[in-house]
């Protein structure tokens, strides 16, 4: 199984892509490509360079691994209580090549923050709007406090509990 994740977030240290990195290791005889969002920045989507330039090899870039994948782990950053504005962005560049951005592939669907709510504004505004956009949510997780819950050292979620939580869903996740 071929598993494509990544943090929805530009930053460079990102606590979500580190999230998203744990989950997606912990799937059974999977390889995994985590990918990072540095690595499409497109200039800001608006239809007037939409119709200069066209459509962003970028974007096509990201919907390839998509399509690649057989499985999406993905960890929504909350910035303002809303998505990112590089994975936005990277959204609506997607978005004007294919409306079913995430090709119906199956996913886990994560956010965490320092915070006690995990990400939970952002979570939501994903969970329901990404299967419109071909998102195949099989689970959703949110890991509250990441500095208290995640020991970044190790790469993995220190909390018992939440662990036990997120393999749980993994183990539950059949495709």
């Amino acid at each position: 199984m071929n598993i494509v994740a990544f943090g929805a977030s530009p930053s460079k240290n990102s606590i979500n892509k580190k999230l998203a990195t744990y989950a997606a290791h912990l799937f059974e005889n999977a390889e995994v490509e985590v990918l990072d969002l540095n690595d499409f920045q497109m200039p800001l989507f608006s239809v007037d360079i939409e119709k200069e330039i066209g459509h962003h090899p970028l974007a096509q870039a990201f919907l390839d691994k998509i399509e690649s994948a057989d499985m999406l782990v993905i960890s929504m950053a909350e910035n303002n209580k809303n998505y990112s504005a590089a994975f936005k962005n990277l959204f609506d560049w997607c978005s004007r090549i294919s409306a079913k951005v995430f090709q119906n592939k199956p996913m886990l669907l994560m956010a965490t923050s320092p915070g006690t709510r995990g990400g939970a504004s952002v979570l939501g505004i994903a969970t329901n709007a990404f299967p419109f956009y071909g998102g195949n949510i099989k689970a959703t997780f949110s890991l509250p406090s990441f500095d208290a819950n995640f020991d970044v050292e190790n790469g993995k979620i220190s909390n018992e509990e939440l662990d036990q939580e997120l393999k749980e869903i993994v183990k539950s996740i059949v495709l």
